[in-house]
């Protein structure tokens, strides 16, 4: 993918998500139809926790002072993990996976305004984005900020992150089928 299509899909899935849930209450965002799957708000929370993870990484990245392992000088080793991972945030995967504990959604059970939150975070991720052509095009590597050792190139984790923001999407709207009317 590139820049303007992480872009537009940015844009595409933020209305979806606003377009789909807007007119539920807080209280219905917050409902779990059990302890094990997570609220509206919690799959939305847990996009903007995982997004902002990438952050640090660039800026430190921009000030020159971050370092990749070792492991992520081999091509075929970043290619390798970043496809799987990109397989793996697939919206038509249907297994679902733990998710790193860095990464997980507040267990506050009254996430409030998460949409407008949400919509705020949405803008910062797409400057991030805009901001990060040079990074772009020197193919520059980066590490997941889950595990240091799972590296791929920063286009392939823009592409993480917006097939990701879909995925979360779609298990979003599952909790709204078999929300109690």
């Amino acid at each position: 993918m590139e820049k303007e299509n992480w872009i537009e899909q940015i844009n595409k899935t933020t209305n979806d998500f606003k377009k789909t849930f807007e007119s539920l209450t807080d209280d219905q965002m917050n409902w779990k139809p059990n302890k094990q799957t997570w609220s509206i708000a919690q799959n939305i929370d847990h996009l903007i926790v995982i997004n902002k993870s990438y952050f640090p990484i660039l800026n430190s990245i921009r000030q020159g002072n971050y370092k990749i392992p070792f492991i992520g000088k081999f091509n075929f080793i970043t290619n390798f993990l970043g496809k799987s991972l990109l397989k793996a945030v697939q919206p038509s995967t249907k297994k679902k996976t733990k998710t790193f504990p860095i990464w997980e959604p507040t267990q506050n059970t009254e996430l409030t305004d998460i949409l407008n939150e949400f919509e705020k975070h949405q803008e910062d991720l797409k400057l991030q984005i805009e901001n990060s052509e040079d990074l772009l095009k020197k193919e520059t590597v980066v590490s997941s900020p889950a595990n240091k050792n799972i590296v791929y190139k920063l286009e392939t984790a823009f592409d993480i992150i917006v097939t990701h923001e879909q995925r979360h999407l779609e298990q979003a709207k599952e909790v709204l089928k078999i929300m109690p009317k």
